[in-house]
């Protein structure tokens, strides 16, 4: 699908700190270093989940940055599917379990990273540092069972407004509101991206075509 809608929440950014961190290893060097738990985690995520997250990526060697999301195309937090290689190896093994709000560092290897080949802006066998906020996580992006959800009146297509409601469920879970203008410019954006006939509708065929920001 082109999208998952209540994905395209965009939160301000904010860092938080704890008074402790939690770190682990897993089996494939991926070093986890839990930086902010949230108190309430209804859902971790796993492969297959779209997730919607701001991350920045840097040289281990002497932390200059190479990609930072904030800053990239609309700044918007990027969305993939986890565990699908739509994001380098390192980062589907290192965004495993994570919950919305939770933020994590991860010290990824070559291997799992760019490897021998490097890109423009990764030197080859570069060991790679990233800082993840994540801020949700849905069910696939093939979910009829979630179209259907935000398809209140049951055409089969989605309007703004019912964008609209689905978005601010999802985002006010957590008690927090926005104005008028922060949802406009989200649903702006989704039907940028996904109305490929500009009818002002979303129907279940452009719902199911699947693209993606690639890091």
């Amino acid at each position: 699908m082109g999208f998952a809608v209540r994905l395209f929440l965009c939160l301000h950014v904010c860092i938080f700190f704890v008074d402790f961190t939690v770190t682990n290893e897993t089996k494939d060097e991926v070093k986890i270093e839990v930086i902010y738990m949230p108190e309430n985690c209804i859902k971790k995520s796993k492969r297959g989940d779209l997730m919607n997250a701001h991350y920045d990526g840097f040289l281990a060697k002497d932390g200059s940055q190479f990609y930072c999301s904030r800053t990239e195309k609309d700044g918007h937090p990027k969305w993939f599917v986890l565990g699908v290689g739509q994001v380098i190896k390192g980062l589907d093994i290192g965004m495993d379990g994570m919950c919305a709000g939770e933020k994590r560092k991860l010290i990824i290897p070559p291997s799992l990273g760019y490897g021998q080949q490097g890109n423009e802006k990764v030197p080859p066998n570069s060991t790679l540092m990233f800082e993840i906020e994540l801020y949700s996580v849905s069910r696939g992006p093939r979910s009829m069972e979630a179209f259907m959800e935000m398809d209140l009146d049951k055409d089969r297509a989605l309007s703004k407004t019912e964008v609209r409601k689905s978005l601010m469920a999802e985002y006010e879970k957590g008690g927090t509101r926005r104005d008028d203008s922060f949802y406009d410019a989200i649903i702006a954006d989704i039907f940028r991206t996904s109305d490929h006939n500009g009818d002002g509708m979303i129907s279940t065929k452009e719902y199911n075509v699947y693209e993606h920001d690639e890091l």
